[in-house]
């Protein structure tokens, strides 16, 4: 048993990561944009994680996400710094997120595509469910005081670089591309690419948000690995998305 507090942050830097390239992976990139398509068993693999660390349900991500697009940066943008402000977007993310998953208007309109399945109606759509069993499992491995620290830690590191993504980026950064968006590479190490947001709304379909020299995408390394091993395959080859955006 592990029983000290810098196994606790250790713990909570880990589960972080893994949600947040469950994200980007998932539910961003294969799921609201089809940039990238997944074997069955790594979409299994993503819905379990995405379920536990997160309690996110997928297609009210989607969903937002996908309004997101459609009216960046107007008043209709769910977390639009320009509208709302950055502190807004950045420290009520989480409330702004939730007004527009939970809005039928929203879902019907922008997730009509995303399928519910039985494993969605028996374990998916509860995400209370999940998060209590993932933080069942980090008290299981760090013992019930410093597992609650973890998932403590976990939650509000994990919202804070989701609501940077839309804060940080479209306030400040690069854009190479005509969009409102920006580019931040540290913002991407943090986010596993998601920091390049300025690259995304030139080409959402991509599967590697690195586009420009100099530019990383940790997702990527991922999506190649799979890739390599017949798991995955790529809507958007990087040449094809680095002539798209440049048109």
């Amino acid at each position: 048993m592990l029983r000290s507090f810098p196994a606790a942050v250790v713990a909570a830097a880990f589960v972080t990561q893994l949600a947040i390239f469950a994200t980007t992976l998932y539910l961003h990139r294969a799921v609201a944009h089809r940039a990238v398509s997944f074997h069955a068993a790594v979409i299994a693999f993503f819905r379990a994680i995405t379920w536990i660390t997160t309690g996110l349900v997928p297609r009210q991500w989607v969903a937002v996400h996908r309004l997101h697009h459609a009216k960046t940066d107007e008043p209709e943008d769910p977390h639009s710094p320009f509208q709302l402000g950055y502190w807004k977007v950045q420290l009520a993310n989480p409330y702004l997120y939730r007004k527009a998953a939970t809005d039928p208007a929203v879902l019907a309109r922008y997730a009509r595509d995303v399928s519910v399945d039985a494993w969605d109606r028996r374990l998916f759509d509860h995400p209370f469910l999940g998060l209590g069993l993932g933080i069942g499992v980090l008290c299981m491995v760090l013992g019930p005081v410093l597992g609650l620290v973890a998932a403590a830690m976990h939650t509000v590191a994990y919202l804070l670089l989701s609501a940077a993504v839309n804060a940080v980026g479209h306030t400040w950064g690069r854009r190479p591309y005509r969009n409102s968006a920006t580019n931040s590479q540290w913002l991407a190490w943090l986010t596993a690419g998601e920091g390049l947001h300025n690259n995304h709304h030139a080409v959402p379909t991509a599967g590697r948000l690195a586009i420009g020299p100099g530019e990383i995408d940790p997702g990527w390394w991922v999506i190649r690995l799979l890739e390599r091993r017949g798991w995955a395959s790529v809507r958007l080859q990087p040449a094809e998305a680095k002539a798209k955006a440049a048109a």
